[in-house]
């Protein structure tokens, strides 16, 4: 009989216990989590607030612990790994021994900024920031937002604020909307659906400081210009939960590092979610992929390995989209290291497909996503795309297309 113990009950962390409750049913499974919430998914926050549906929040059910038949031990904190005796330390001093442990700590707010630490500051990253963020908007003590940040958080909660009826301003250092993620054509198509839903953009000019004021926090831009608001939020990030793990053997970078079966560097004890350094599928590279079908792909991996199974990961994906912001957006892969690139546009419609070796290594798309399966398709075969030509990026383009292709003689 398995004693595992999961640090985290996100995305990673539930779909890790379910997983070894699937494979060990005979074994015991303590989930720990600092929330005070059942299991949730961070990604669905803003669908929840907006809608008041608790199906997508609360994805694998309130009573998940109970239906799954394991122990869940809420607003426990993690403050070391014992890696020597095998045992979790909780900060009351508490030992929790396991036999395999995984870590699905998840990340928190990452704010290089002076004076984020005040109170007043405040982030959409867990459920309980949120609802306080929100109940203030819904009693009326908040009318307007500062969201600094223009990255995939802060634009999902400038789109949330606007639809509750909260004036927004987004503030971020970079000329354009979401630059990790979005390529300079894609961005532009945000950037006017932002404007258009009434959000206001200063862009390209970095937040120097937040700054204490009588009447709560204030923003100092590096221009000298100071802004005021009744909600002020930290969007510039998110850093892995890492903490508990300086005085143990796990080696830790951003992330903690893993090899390809998720293994930490030490025996019994494996990482999945925002919280790992994970190969990316298409490079190589190692970094944390922070997305829920990652979360939950490196869990499911990670907790059969620990029972004994010899699973490799193929590697994490880049991909996002967003939901709500009236035009649909959807980028994959990377725009890093294209030997060429193909780009279609018509009115808000554009395409952008990045090629390395006449092999799709990313896609942005606005407008129109209905080829993005196609699209996603032929990036994870590593399909030579070369006799496309122009019209891999062409509007009629998509699986009518694979298929005629497949048929024609040769």
């Amino acid at each position: 009989m398995t004693r595992a113990v999961v640090i985290g009950t996100g995305p990673a962390g539930i779909t890790a216990a379910e997983t070894f409750r699937r494979l060990d049913p005979g074994g015991t499974v303590t989930a720990l989590t600092l929330e005070p919430y059942p299991p949730y998914s961070p990604a669905a926050m803003a669908d929840h607030f907006l809608t008041g549906r608790e199906s997508t929040l609360y994805w694998k059910g309130r009573n998940v612990a109970t239906l799954l038949g394991i122990e869940e031990r809420r607003e426990e904190a993690v403050v070391a790994v014992d890696t020597d005796n095998r045992e979790v330390v909780l900060s009351g001093g508490i030992r929790l021994p396991y036999d395999v442990l995984l870590v699905a700590s998840g990340s928190r707010l990452h704010a290089p900024v002076d004076g984020a630490e005040l109170p007043g500051v405040l982030d959409f990253k867990s459920l309980r920031m949120a609802e306080e963020l929100v109940a203030r908007v819904r009693t009326g003590e908040a009318r307007t937002a500062l969201i600094v940040g223009h990255g995939f958080i802060g634009v999902e909660l400038a789109l949330m604020l606007t639809d509750l009826g909260v004036e927004v301003t987004v503030v971020g250092r970079r000329p354009w909307i979401m630059p990790r993620v979005l390529d300079r054509p894609t961005s532009e198509v945000t950037r006017a659906a932002l404007e258009t839903r009434g959000v206001t953009l200063r862009l390209g000019t970095p937040a120097e400081a937040f700054v204490k004021t009588a009447s709560g926090v204030s923003v100092r831009l590096a221009d000298g210009d100071v802004l005021d608001a009744d909600l002020v939020v930290a969007a510039t990030g998110v850093k892995p939960h890492v903490e508990f793990l300086a005085d143990s053997a796990v080696a830790v970078g951003w992330g903690i590092q893993v090899d390809d079966h998720l293994r930490t560097t030490v025996p019994g004890v494996y990482a999945a979610g925002d919280v790992a350094e994970a190969a990316d599928w298409l490079t190589g590279e190692r970094y944390v992929h922070a997305i829920f079908p990652n979360a939950v792909a490196q869990a499911r991996t990670a907790a059969a390995n620990a029972l004994g199974a010899d699973v490799t990961y193929d590697g994490a994906e880049s991909m996002n989209s967003l939901k709500h912001l009236g035009v649909p957006i959807v980028a994959m892969g990377t725009t890093e290291g294209a030997d060429d690139v193909l780009r279609s546009e018509r009115g808000s419609i554009r395409r952008s497909v990045y090629l390395r070796d006449d092999r799709i290594i990313g896609v942005q798309l606005a407008g129109d996503i209905s080829a993005a399966g196609v699209y996603h398709s032929l990036m994870l075969t590593r399909a030579d795309v070369g006799r496309y030509g122009p019209g891999l990026v062409a509007p009629d383009f998509g699986a009518a297309t694979i298929v005629w292709d497949a048929l024609a003689p040769a």
